[in-house]
């Protein structure tokens, strides 16, 4: 062991700017992430997501893409305020993506997307239909093969 580990003290503040540099960046990262909720209307899925200050039609996409609901955008917000000879200028902008699990007989045919208040409202009509645990019956005995799979005696 040599005399310099001895006198090397650890950094707290290092140690701390490391951690938060590993587990916020990728949040920061990732920019504006709107707030979502879902919920069943008998067959439907409904899904809102909090988008205030968007054109919904020129900023926000919605898709199905690989059995899933997509909507993703972009935010842009820009404000120049001029108060007793200071300009105050202010601009968010950010991207988002958001994605939810679908069931596989929904196309897109299914699903319709509408705009007001600064919430998007996107339906999923018969997400939920079929969904119903059905019991399967259990057989004794070994399984049966249809004829023409059996191997020639």
């Amino acid at each position: 062991m040599s005399t310099l580990s001895l006198w090397a003290r650890r950094d707290p503040f290092a140690e701390f700017d490391g951690l938060f540099r590993r587990y916020a960046e990728p949040v920061a990262r990732q920019g504006f992430v709107p707030a979502a909720e879902v919920e069943r209307d008998g067959e439907d899925a409904v899904v809102r997501l909090e988008l205030p200050g968007l054109d919904a039609e020129k900023d926000v996409t919605v898709e199905i893409d690989g059995g899933k609901l997509v909507v993703r955008g972009e935010r842009r917000d820009e404000r120049t305020e001029d108060r007793d000879g200071r300009t105050l200028r202010e601009v968010r902008y950010g991207s988002f993506r958001r994605s939810f699990g679908l069931p596989s007989h929904v196309t897109a045919d299914a699903v319709t997307a509408s705009y007001d208040a600064g919430v998007l409202t996107v339906r999923v009509a018969g997400a939920h239909s079929g969904n119903g645990a059905r019991r399967i019956p259990v057989t004794a005995g070994t399984p049966e093969v249809e004829s023409a799979e059996r191997p020639a005696a």
